[in-house]
This record gives C-alpha cells, sequence and structure tokens, in this order.
C-alpha cells in the first residue's frame, strides 16, 4: 500500500494537500488547495502503477495513463468535474480535477434508510435524467468513453442540485481496434458490476455495462437494498427481488425498466442510455422480448406428478412394453 500524502505537502510546486478524501485499491483521492489560484479546491486522483511490472510494460501503463488523461482533459459536461491538470510525481501519476461539494447519493440514501422511508421516485428520477444525459456524453465521444464504476457513491449532488458523476478511476476508452486503455486495472463494485466486467478481457465491455451499473444503481436508491450480484444471479435466477416488492410505491414502469437494464446479457438491456431514460421516465414501453424480463431468468419449469399419475403413466408404460413384445414374437 503506497504511502499516504501529508497535509501541507505541496506537489508540482502548486497543489496543497489538504486532507485524503478517499482511498482505492491504488491510491488515495486528496482535497487539494490550488495555490496559483487563490480559493480554489481541487480533487487529486492519485494512480499508483504496480512497479513489479517489466520495466516496458511500467511505461505502457504510464503512457496510457496520459493519454487518457489528455483525453478526459477535454470533456465538458455540467455533470461531470473538470479535469484540469494531469502530472507524474516519482512512481506516481495525478490526475486534477474539479473539487465537487456536498453529498453523495449513498449518504441520502442512508439518510432515508435511517428514518424507515425512500428516497421519492420523482426525486430519483430527476437525477437519472442527469445522469443519463452525463452517459450519454462519455458514450458518444469518438472512441467512446465507459465509466465502469457507477454507484451511489461515485455520484455527488452539488449544493445547488447539480449531480456530478465522479471518480474516473476505471474508466475504459474504447480504441477503434479494439485495444483496451484502462487508467486503473479493476472491475468496479460488486453490487452494480455486470458478468462482462469480470475477468482480465476488457474487450466485451461497451456501454451497456454502465447501463447494467446504473440500473443496479436505481434499484439500490429506491429501495435502500443493494441488488444481488450479478454472479449470485447467474448461479440462482430467482435471487434478485423486484424493487416493487420492497417499495410498492414504485410505479411499474419504473420496475421494468431498471429489470430492463440489469438484464444479465447485453444484448438483452438497452441499447443507449436514453433509451433507459425514457423508458424510466413512462415516454416509452419496456420490451416484453424474451431474455428482457425477470422471467426469462427464471429456473426451468419442473413438473411434479402426483401418486396417482404415477402409477397410471407406469400402467400404460407397462401396457405397450408388453404389446410390442407380443407383435415381435
Amino acid at each position: 500500500m503506497p504511502q499516504s500524502l501529508m497535509s501541507g505537502e505541496i506537489l508540482r510546486d502548486r497543489y496543497m494537500i489538504r486532507e485524503q478524501i478517499g482511498q482505492g485499491g491504488t491510491g488515495s483521492i486528496y482535497l487539494a488547495e490550488d495555490t496559483r489560484l487563490q480559493g480554489r479546491l481541487c480533487a487529486l486522483k492519485e494512480v499508483e502503477h504496480n512497479q513489479a511490472l517489466p520495466t516496458e510494460v511500467f511505461k505502457q501503463a504510464r503512457e496510457q495513463f496520459f493519454r487518457e488523461a489528455s483525453v478526459l482533459a477535454r470533456l465538458d459536461h455540467p455533470n461531470l468535474p473538470k479535469v484540469s491538470d494531469y502530472f507524474p510525481e516519482g512512481p506516481r501519476d495525478y490526475l486534477v480535477m474539479d473539487y465537487v461539494p456536498g453529498k453523495d447519493l449513498r449518504e441520502r440514501m442512508q439518510e432515508a434508510r435511517r428514518n424507515k422511508t425512500f428516497l421519492s421516485e420523482k426525486e430519483v428520477l430527476h437525477w437519472a435524467a442527469q445522469i443519463a444525459d452525463a452517459l450519454s456524453y462519455l458514450h458518444h465521444q469518438a472512441p467512446p468513453i465507459i465509466h465502469r464504476d457507477i454507484k451511489p457513491s461515485n455520484l455527488k449532488i452539488t449544493p445547488s442540485g447539480l449531480i456530478k458523476l465522479v471518480d474516473f478511476g476505471l474508466v475504459k476508452i474504447m480504441a477503434p481496434d479494439e485495444v483496451t486503455i484502462t487508467i486503473i486495472q479493476g472491475q468496479g463494485t460488486a453490487h452494480y458490476t455486470p458478468l462482462e466486467q469480470y475477468g482480465g478481457d476488457d474487450t466485451h465491455t461497451d456501454p451497456r455495462a454502465d447501463i447494467f451499473s446504473f440500473g443496479a444503481t436505481l434499484y439500490h436508491l429506491l429501495t435502500n437494498e443493494p441488488p444481488t450480484e450479478a454472479r449470485k444471479r447467474f448461479l440462482d435466477t430467482r435471487s434478485l427481488i423486484p424493487p416493487r416488492e420492497i417499495n410498492p410505491h414504485l410505479s411499474s414502469h419504473v420496475e421494468k425498466a431498471i429489470l430492463w437494464a440489469m438484464s444479465l446479457h447485453p444484448d438483452h438491456r438497452p441499447v443507449h442510455v436514453l433509451d433507459f431514460r425514457d423508458a424510466l421516465l413512462g415516454k416509452t414501453e419496456t420490451p416484453t422480448k424474451p431474455g428482457l424480463d425477470r422471467s426469462s431468468f427464471d429456473a426451468p419449469h419442473i413438473t411434479i406428478f402426483t401418486p396417482e399419475q404415477i402409477a397410471g403413466y407406469t400402467a400404460i408404460g407397462l401396457f405397450l412394453i408388453g404389446l410390442v413384445t407380443t407383435l415381435l414374437r
């Protein structure tokens, strides 16, 4: 585990560390003061590359980081924090982003749970429309950008009510030749991670992975319960409880849209995030093709016969066997 930066430490003769505000598997996130712009606070995302890698691979990892950072720095959307700088510092690399004040949606949900209530559907759908707009912007970049770690704690709400999608720690930029470029290797957070995101082959991940995580996030926000992990659902197709069985106040079309987005197979999810948004808002119908609804994941139907039926079928079978035996004589 890399040693954390200390309060008062200055990076690049510019960014003075105030405090650590987050910790991931590959580094920390710090609140820092930009000493060149008085009063400006920023968030520093630390990336600690695996120094056990061969020299050439380590060099390629750093080059990938700078390529991706340059792409992120060009993004400009009201629901995304602006990346303003990136630089190396010893064996570590840093992304400098706008600091987003306010609570994250996980905290908002926990408050509702403590009060033994649910977040209002209207409020959550208002947030969802903003999230969908941000994801659509990312997915329509050339090449597309996949966030890959959408979850309540990565969604912050500013004092003005604006949602910000933060932490680009697992972001994937889909290169035209299908070669995956990833700032930090990882799988995301289990309750929100689709099946195709597990394993080392990132080429199977596309915008539909974000749609799954988005749906799982809304499931959690509207029920106060984390959804069953995709890996467990694969083994037990009945393990995901429909949202309205937990929160009966939910609209039917909202439940259907969430289950659509959380389909295990990518081909059964919405193709575009705006399709999911429109289904959530009731503007379009959720498709009911095989594979899209919950019943498509149910275990195969098993017929259970009564003792009388078993006796009857046995008698018929013995009669047929006897008939065939007689004919063959």
